[in-house]
């Protein structure tokens, strides 16, 4: 059983509405910090009540906005950890749910950096127990950075109960953009068909890249008449989702929607969101501050929150210390 007066929860700068929500879920408040920034531009962060022997959740999604460079929140997120493991705290979670430079988890090129296993080896260094993330870019790879403990929590439950209210007796096929989200986009499917109860098509976009730009591209699997769901874990330019709901388009799909975990949206965000391309496009909350006009808010974009999902895995890692049944639990496989 949950003892939540053993929990702390600490949302860093940046990330403090996050964390109202999912100290809400779990009846808290979340614990005070003192942030001082000097002239110098150095920071200085402590916290404001008693954590020896507490259990500590830190609440910082390691990605840029107009104020605090990934750098900046990576920083701070090294700095009040190691001031929590000295203060005496018993335990410390750090909740990640967009990690930056996880997609930096191997070399491409001689001589070229693994910054994922860097990050760890800071994280670790500081005094962090565990890690926890939404939608790696590759989940092995980011277990394997780690010596403590990563997990990863995945956005599909929340999607799939999300389109289940807005597909109805549509059919639908659940497509990748491109060959190396396949398997992602297949477990999208299975948990869709369980919740839709009835079969559900698998396709893919196969594009070619020359000088950086795609080339060509092609797309596989049967989408006239349907409903394309276009499945990714990242939107960033938004180049290759916006090709592949042009190829559904193109093969006569009747609607185009897309569920995108990490909404990054590094290009100007205006360009993808509002091109008629797309009918609905599905963002979890896992960036803080994205970037989008509110008159697209809640017409053509959707943001599905995940403070639930975060505050069900802060209760269970308090509980027991383990996660392996809250994926199944939350899509449906387990009562």
């Amino acid at each position: 059983m949950t003892d939540s007066s053993s929990i702390l929860l600490f949302a860093l700068p940046g990330s403090e509405e996050q964390g109202t929500r999912v100290a809400e879920h779990l009846g808290l408040t979340p614990a005070a910090i003192e942030h001082r920034i000097f002239e110098s531009g150095e920071h200085k962060l402590r916290p404001l009540v008693p954590v020896r022997g507490r259990d500590v959740y830190l609440l910082s999604s390691l990605q840029a906005d107009e104020h605090r460079s990934v750098h900046d929140r990576l920083c701070l997120l090294l700095f009040l950890a190691g001031t929590l493991g000295d203060a005496g705290a018993d335990r410390i979670t750090a909740i990640a749910p967009y990690l930056g430079y996880s997609r930096a988890d191997r070399r491409t090129e001689a001589c070229g950096p693994v910054t994922t296993r860097y990050i760890a080896q800071m994280m670790e260094a500081v005094g962090i127990h565990r890690i926890v993330s939404f939608d790696v870019h590759n989940p092995a790879a980011f277990e394997n950075a780690f010596r403590c403990p990563a997990e990863q929590l995945e956005a599909k439950p929340l999607f799939v109960q999300r389109l289940a209210g807005m597909l109805g007796g549509d059919e639908v096929i659940v497509l990748s953009p491109d060959v190396g989200g396949m398997r992602r986009a297949d477990a999208f499917r299975q948990d869709l068909c369980r919740v839709l109860g009835r079969d559900i098509g698998l396709g893919f976009v196969e594009k070619r890249r020359q000088d950086g730009t795609i080339a060509t591209s092609a797309l596989v699997g049967e989408v006239r008449d349907r409903t394309a769901v276009l499945v990714d874990d990242l939107i960033s330019t938004g180049t290759t989702l916006r090709e592949a709901a042009r190829q559904c388009r193109h093969r006569g799909a009747r609607t185009v929607l897309a569920a995108v975990t990490h909404g990054i949206l590094a290009a100007e965000p205006s360009e993808v969101l509002t091109d008629p391309v797309f009918d609905r496009i599905l963002l979890s909350d896992t960036v803080d501050s994205m970037p989008i006009p509110s008159e697209l808010l809640d017409k053509k974009i959707v943001i599905v929150q995940i403070a639930g999902l975060v505050a069900e895995a802060i209760r269970r890692l308090n509980a027991d210390g383990r996660l392996t049944d809250l994926l199944e639990a939350e899509s449906g496989i387990r009562g």
